[in-house]
């Protein structure tokens, strides 16, 4: 397995606007969690989850009203990804586009590097 240093992970502007509307309907303090965990069709999957704690050594995301927490062992798998919201017939949903994955799962919740 080889992943490539740990870069900047970015958000779209229309995730970062759905994000920033998830975040104000949990109140004050609210943070976007992405992590990846082993497990899924493919290998590892993303884990999406509202966070009020921020880790000294998370690396934080911010654009616009929304604020994203990456922790250390999942970001070199997001490393260079970005986080896009898409919303076409088969439903809304994010999507991380990662050049670290060489294969993922249909549904694109799941991926192997």
């Amino acid at each position: 397995m080889t992943l490539v240093p740990i870069a900047n992970v970015t958000i779209s502007e229309r995730a970062a606007k759905r994000i920033g509307d998830i975040l104000r309907s949990e109140g004050d303090g609210a943070m976007l969690r992405i992590s990846v965990e082993g497990g899924g069709c493919s290998g590892f999957q993303y884990k999406f989850d509202v966070d009020r704690a921020r880790a000294d050594d998370d690396l934080v995301i911010e654009r616009d009203s929304a604020v994203v927490l990456v922790d250390p062992s999942s970001a070199p798998f997001l490393a260079g990804s970005e986080v896009d919201f898409v919303d076409d017939l088969i439903g809304a949903s994010f999507r991380v586009n990662n050049p670290n994955a060489t294969a993922s799962c249909g549904c694109g919740t799941s991926f192997s590097i």
